[in-house]
C-alpha cells in the first residue's frame, strides 16, 4: 500500500511536466507548421493520450479480461466528457469555433452508436474489431482533409514561437513520454490501493482504471485550456473519444475477440449516450462553454459513480 501511494504521488507529478511539455511542443509546432491546433488536438495529442488505454486494453484483450477492455474504453470516454470538459470548462472556460459540428461531432456520434450495436450479439469479433480500426484511419484522414478548409487563428498558440520545429518536436515528444510514464505509475497505483481494499474487478475498470488511463487527457486538457489553447484542449477529447471507440476497442477485438452482455452494461451506456449528446450540444455551436455546463458535465460523472456504487449493493 506505501508504495502504491508512492506511484500515486510520481505518476501526478509526472503527468503535470509531460503535459506541460506536450502543449508546449504541439501548439508550438502548430504555428512553425501553420496548421490549426484543433488538427494537432485531433490527432497527434489524441492518439498520443489514448495510448494509456490502448495499452491497458490490448493487455485485457490478451488476459481474457473482456470486462476490463469494455469498461476501460466506456469509462474513458465518459470521463473524458464528464470529468475532463467539465473540469477543463470550470476551470477556464474553453471556446468552441463550431467547425466540428457536422464533421468530427457525427463521428463521435456514430462510433459512440456503432460500439454497442457491434456488441448486440453478445460479441465483438475479429472482423468487427477490424472494421473500427479502419474506421480509426479513414478518420484521421478525413480529420487531415477537413483541416485544410479550417483557418488557423493564431490566438489559439503561442505569438512568437523562435523555436525551430525540431525542438518544438523533441519538447513534445518527450512530454509524451513523461505523460504516459506518470499515467502507467499512476493507473498501478491506483489499481494497487483499489485491490487492496477488496474493489470489484468491473468497477475497477470503469472508475479506477478508466480514470488513471484518462489522466493524461485531463492533464493536457487543462493544462492546454489555462495556456489558451481551447482548440487543441477540444480536439484532444473529442479525438481521444473517437480512437477509444475505434482504435482501442478494435485492436482488442483483433487481439482475441471477446464477449459482453449489453444487459450489464446498462448504466455505463446509457451514461456514455447521454454525455455524448450533451458534448454536441456545447460544442455544435461557435460559443464559449460556460462554468454551469461544466458544472452539469461534471456532476454526471458523479452521478454515474455513485450508480455504479448503488448497483454494488
Amino acid at each position: 500500500m506505501p508504495l502504491d501511494f508512492l506511484l500515486l504521488a510520481v505518476g501526478g507529478a509526472l503527468l503535470y511536466f509531460g503535459a506541460e511539455w506536450l502543449v508546449q511542443g504541439a501548439a508550438g509546432l502548430a504555428l512553425r507548421l501553420g496548421v490549426s491546433p484543433l488538427l494537432i488536438g485531433l490527432t497527434i495529442v489524441s492518439y498520443a493520450t489514448s495510448a494509456p488505454e490502448l495499452a491497458v486494453s490490448v493487455s485485457a484483450a490478451l488476459s481474457g479480461d473482456s470486462p476490463l477492455v469494455l469498461g476501460n474504453v466506456f469509462g474513458s470516454n465518459i470521463a473524458n466528457i464528464g470529468l475532463i470538459l467539465g473540469l477543463t470548462a470550470l476551470l477556464s472556460p474553453p471556446h468552441s469555433d463550431g467547425s466540428m459540428a457536422k464533421r468530427e461531432l457525427l463521428v463521435l456520434l456514430a462510433a459512440t452508436l456503432a460500439a454497442p450495436l457491434l456488441l448486440i450479439d453478445g460479441t465483438l469479433g475479429r472482423s468487427d474489431g477490424i472494421g473500427l480500426v479502419v474506421g480509426s484511419g479513414l478518420f484521421t484522414w478525413l480529420t487531415i482533409r477537413w483541416s485544410r478548409s479550417r483557418k488557423v487563428d493564431l490566438d489559439e498558440v503561442p505569438t512568437g514561437e523562435t523555436r525551430g520545429k525540431a525542438v518544438l518536436a523533441g519538447i513534445g515528444v518527450l512530454g509524451l513520454v513523461v505523460l504516459i510514464a506518470g499515467g502507467e505509475a499512476f493507473v498501478r497505483g491506483a489499481v494497487g490501493v483499489a485491490q487492496a481494499l477488496g474493489v470489484d474487478e468491473r468497477v475497477i475498470g470503469l472508475t479506477i482504471v478508466a480514470f488513471g488511463t484518462s489522466v493524461p487527457e485531463l492533464a493536457a486538457s487543462i493544462v492546454a485550456a489555462l495556456r489558451g489553447h481551447s482548440d487543441l484542449a477540444i480536439g484532444n477529447v473529442v479525438g481521444s473519444n473517437i480512437f477509444n471507440l475505434l482504435l482501442v476497442l478494435g485492436m482488442a477485438a483483433v487481439v482475441d475477440p471477446f464477449s459482453a452482455n449489453n444487459a450489464e452494461m446498462r448504466i455505463e451506456l446509457v451514461f456514455l449516450g447521454v454525455l455524448t449528446l450533451g458534448a454536441l450540444v456545447v460544442l455544435s455551436r461557435k460559443r464559449t462553454i460556460t462554468r454551469i455546463e461544466g458544472f452539469l458535465l461534471t456532476s454526471s460523472y458523479f452521478a454515474f459513480l455513485g450508480l455504479l456504487v448503488l448497483q454494488l449493493r
